[in-house]
């Protein structure tokens, strides 16, 4: 039986990956140079997925029930099967310690504080004008499934949730202002990295979450040009840097 890592992510039309929290867990394989097959999992079959292969639940539904989530792996050489991208990323350096290491010791706890922080101040106010768009991107069932949850969560019309207009100008606004604020802690770097000559986990929670904006809204749309260029191009020279982890999957 081969040894090859089973990695569950979530299709696009363009049968590319979008979604940042399995765009963590695919950087993370290839950092680490370990071989792995993608299998395609649209949203309705998730909870079925993993049950079937031993993933745990990684969050609460609105309804109290256990909610399944991608990324999800599959390791044979384990037989283990392991969700949420930032425990397969522990789960990857613990098993695979002759890989380059995501958590250098002593940086977990620091590295877990900085990626919530970025998501919430970078890039958090770009969560509602994003959600319209990431359905669009979606297959057909997936679509269905992506609506209903959304609607239910939201309380409204996914085209109601954030408009165009003053309201998703307000949004970018503000996403804007995250990515400044976090552009400085990053000017603090004695490196093109976080860790500064060393690349972690951290930088590859940030190249995800700027390859969402890229996946969902395209490379030519006027939102990821405004970004690439923010802060003195920052987050576009950032991305590119990690261009041999990202190609040929966007």
């Amino acid at each position: 039986m081969s040894d090859i890592i089973i990695f569950y992510d979530i299709p696009s039309i363009s049968g590319k990956g979008w979604s940042p929290n399995t765009w963590k867990t695919r950087l993370a394989l290839k950092f680490k140079g370990l071989p792995y097959k993608t299998v395609w999992v649209e949203y309705p079959n998730i909870q079925s997925l993993s049950k079937e292969i031993g993933a745990a639940p990684t969050t609460v539904d609105i309804d109290g029930s256990p909610k399944y989530t991608l990324p999800a792996i599959y390791d044979p050489k384990t037989k283990r099967a392991i969700s949420d991208s930032q425990d397969i990323a522990e789960y990857l350096d613990a098993t695979y310690p002759e890989t380059p290491v995501l958590f250098p010791s002593g940086t977990l706890a620091l590295q877990f504080a900085f990626q919530e922080a970025f998501t919430l101040i970078g890039l958090g106010s770009v969560f509602p004008p994003m959600i319209q768009d990431t359905m669009n991107i979606l297959n057909e069932e997936s679509k269905n499934f992506y609506r209903r949850t959304r609607e239910a969560a939201f309380r409204k019309k996914v085209e109601e949730i954030c408009p165009l207009g003053p309201i998703r100008d307000e949004a970018w606004r503000k996403a804007r202002e995250g990515l400044t604020m976090t552009a400085g802690w990053l000017q603090k770097r004695r490196g093109p990295y976080i860790m500064g000559e060393t690349i972690s986990y951290a930088d590859l929670h940030v190249v995800a979450w700027l390859l969402w904006v890229r996946q969902v809204k395209g490379s030519e749309s006027e939102e990821w040009n405004r970004i690439i260029t923010w802060d003195n191009g920052l987050w576009g020279g950032y991305i590119a840097q990690f261009g041999k982890y990202i190609r040929p999957d966007a």
